[in-house]
């Protein structure tokens, strides 16, 4: 009898632990890496721009 209790008591608190780390799973992979990957996005296209302004300026200098 105290087997099977604690069996069930086990399986009990199993399964939302087991759909917690499913959850976890499934907000990372959803949420949290399109927002990394938007980040890292961001930081690369900001580059390109600060090394475009670079260029323009340096051939503004060699102009004047």
């Amino acid at each position: 009898m105290v087997e099977v209790l604690y069996l069930a008591a086990v399986t009990a608190l199993f399964i939302p632990w087991a759909y917690g780390l499913y959850a976890l799973v499934r907000d990372g992979k959803n949420k949290f890496l399109p927002l990394a990957r938007q980040y890292l996005r961001g930081r690369r296209q900001q580059k390109e721009q600060e090394e475009a302004e670079r260029e323009r300026e340096e051939k503004e200098r060699q102009l004047y």
